[in-house]
Parts: structure tokens; sequence; C-alpha cells
């Protein structure tokens, strides 16, 4: 494979037991997904996204067909290889932030890296780099209650690019963000995006999110229905 091809599925299908007949997910999915992109998957609920989100992110694994993220077969993955692959090289951002209130903005960024072999001071070095990325690193010391939504979710941006992973998944990442704060979360990922190299896949229905995209992979019932690459961004490509 490609070395600038970081994820690529073939004729990948993923099916969940339903009663006495199962339910097929994801139909035949071949995509390739490369360094640095700025992709999201897109759809409507049910169609598939969380999913194949999941399975790029070693959280699943296909039924069938293959998966291949930076260079490992997601269905041969043992649990431990898997955990090292997320914990090394995959960042997350979930639509609920997911902070833990007992700790504060530092401790959150910082959590991450508590699992690689670091030092203290690299660890520092790297948290108060996240920070400064998303413009919070005054407010270190505070705890998530302190926070609003959006900087919360700016917080929750941090902890996912803090080990400057190859891959960040963001599975509706401005689901309870109103749409001041969605553009400024969508244009700091957009820089990371740009300054780091980290490679953005997005899971949306949200319009605010898909005028981002430099790509737009369209699911409808588990098969992908669309997939168009855009000169700069949508923004400037009109409407999708």
């Amino acid at each position: 494979m490609d070395d600038h091809i970081l994820i690529q599925t073939k004729d990948m299908q993923k099916k969940f037991p339903m009663g006495q007949s199962e339910l097929t997910a994801l139909d035949n999915i071949n995509l390739e997904i490369r360094r640095g992109e700025f992709a999201g998957i897109v759809g409507p609920s049910g169609s598939g996204k969380t999913t194949l989100l999941n399975i790029i992110g070693s959280l699943d694994i296909p039924t069938s067909g293959s998966a291949v993220v930076l260079g490992e077969r997601i269905e041969e993955l043992t649990h431990r290889r898997a955990a090292q692959l997320r914990n090394h090289h995959i960042g997350f951002i979930f639509q609920t932030f997911n902070l833990l209130p007992v700790y504060n903005v530092y401790e959150n960024v910082e959590f991450p890296l508590l699992l690689l072999n670091m030092t203290a001071v690299e660890r520092r070095s790297k948290v108060m780099d996240a920070l400064e990325w998303v413009n919070l690193a005054d407010r270190a010391k505070s705890r998530p209650a302190q926070l609003s939504g959006g900087q919360s979710q700016r917080v929750a941006i941090a902890r996912a690019i803090v080990k400057r992973p190859e891959i960040v998944l963001a599975d509706e990442p401005t689901a309870n963000l109103d749409a001041e704060n969605s553009h400024h979360i969508l244009r700091t990922m957009e820089n990371i995006n740009q300054e780091i190299k980290s490679t953005f896949v997005f899971s949306t229905h949200d319009e605010k999110v898909i005028r981002y995209l430099h790509r737009k992979i369209t699911l409808e019932d588990g098969r992908v229905t669309a997939d168009k690459k855009f000169n700069g961004d949508l923004k400037n490509n009109g409407n999708p």
C-alpha cells in the first residue's frame, strides 16, 4: 500500500445480529484516505457513519472484507495491538466531550500521554503546545465544570491531538454546540490539520461541518453513494 494512504478498505462489510436475521450496517465499502486529508463521512442517522469510524479507529472489526489502517489489518489485530494502535497513532473527538470531571484541563489533555513512554517534562511541553493550539493555555488549571461547551470541546480537541497522531477521528464533534462555537471549533481543527498534517476524518450530518470539508464521502444505507474532493473547502465551492 502507498505510504501516503493511511486508511484503506476493500469490499468491507459489517453486519449485526438482529433477532433471527442480520442487519447490514456497512455494505461493500471501498475507500482510500490519504495523509493530511480533511474528510467527512456524511449521511443521515443510521447510514453507517459511526460504524465505519469505529472500524477505522480499531474499536470494531469488519464482518468480511478488509480494513487496513496505518499498515495494520484491523480484522487481524489482537485487543492489545488494537489498543496500542489507538494509544500511539489515533486521536478521538466525541460529541459528548468525555472530559474527566475530577481532573483539570491540563490533566485531561495529559491523560493520553500517560500511556506512552514519556517523561514529565516531555508531557508538559506537548500538553502546553496542544493548549496553545486551541487557545486555552490560560485555562490549564480550570475544571471541566468551569468551562463553556465550546471550551470543553476545545479541550477535547487538545486531548485528541496532544500526541500528534497520524489520524484524528471526530464523531459529530459539533452536535452539542451553537453555530458560533461550531465554526470556531471547525476553524481550529482546520488549522491543526494544516499545521501538524494529521489526517482528520469526521462522521457528521451537520451542514456546518460539511461546509469545511475538503472531501465528502456520502453514505446511504451502509453504501458509499458519492465521494467528492474539493479544491480548498466547501465554503469556497458552494453548498454540497
